[in-house]
């Protein structure tokens, strides 16, 4: 069976039991790491691996044959996007400041592209100029050089940003929250409509609970796929991300997937969906 998820620690510590089979009655997995723009792509195009961990944000283009699964993917509170400019900024904190102005963002089909783009609707008047897709990696350092006027950043860049000598403009987490009290929904997981989806899920549910239950024995793997991140901070990220909406969505998990998505068919970002296409 294929599955395809990122490098990052929460992920690989979310599957590390499941692929290397020590969750009882599952099949041999062939595994392809790849961040979740490639993997969103892939889901669009009706040709990716059985079981992919995706945006929610690209949820509405692949629901004909994907289904969202109700665990082991991304959803949290105090851990969504930022969006950052140079610490020498003369408008530093003035989010009226990115009007016209060229923004960095990990991918168009982002759960962090959305709340930016809802953000941006109240915060910046006319609107921002120039969006730039590129790799999250690169965002920090085009920020810090100048050519671009502020990054749209995620994952471990919540740790490390001020490294770079950045300055926060806005935690839009902080921001979703205040104005929904839902988590954030960041990753999913899906899976191919003609599998045996409960099995599915349930094996990604006791790979979750594995985890949390052996911390020790993903460290390794975890670490080997950690892109150079130190151990505190893979650490770090592990705690931000994998939480109770890893093991199961639940109720405020689907209301503020529903709440999303429909904010951004709103807004005309993404395709409306029919709420019960996205429960099992």
């Amino acid at each position: 069976m294929r599955i395809a998820f990122s490098p990052c620690p929460n992920d690989t510590f979310i599957f590390h039991a499941l692929v290397h089979g020590l969750i009882l009655g599952t099949p041999e997995f062939e595994v392809t790491y790849a961040d979740i723009d490639r993997t969103n792509g892939w889901a669009a195009d009706g040709n990716g691996g059985d079981i992919m961990k995706i945006s929610f944000a690209a949820l509405p283009w692949v629901l004909d044959k994907y289904a969202l699964l109700p665990c082991g993917g991304a959803l949290g509170r105090g851990c969504g996007p930022l969006v950052l400019t140079k610490g020498d900024s003369e408008q530093l904190g003035d989010p009226a400041s990115l009007s016209g102005r060229r923004v960095a963002v990990p991918s168009e089909r982002s759960t962090a592209y959305l709340l930016f783009r809802l953000w941006a609707a109240q915060h910046v008047p006319g609107g921002v100029g120039e969006i730039i897709v590129m790799p999250f990696d690169k965002i920090m350092p085009a920020v810090q050089n100048g050519s671009i006027d502020a990054g749209l950043v995620i994952h471990e860049a919540r740790f490390t940003y001020k490294n770079y000598g950045l300055q926060l403009m806005a935690d839009l987490g902080n921001w979703w929250e205040e104005d929904t009290g839902l988590p954030i929904p960041l990753g999913a997981i899906i899976a191919d409509r003609s599998l045996d989806l409960a099995s599915i899920s349930n094996w990604i549910k006791q790979s979750v609970e594995y985890a949390w239950a052996h911390p020790e024995a993903s460290e390794e793997y975890v670490l080997s796929h950690a892109q150079e991140m130190s151990p505190e901070v893979t650490q770090a990220h592990i705690n931000l991300y994998v939480n109770k909406y890893s093991a199961d969505l639940g109720d405020d998990g689907y209301a503020a997937i529903s709440a999303l998505l429909n904010r951004a068919a709103d807004e005309g970002l993404v395709p409306a969906i029919d709420p019960s296409a996205l429960r099992v």
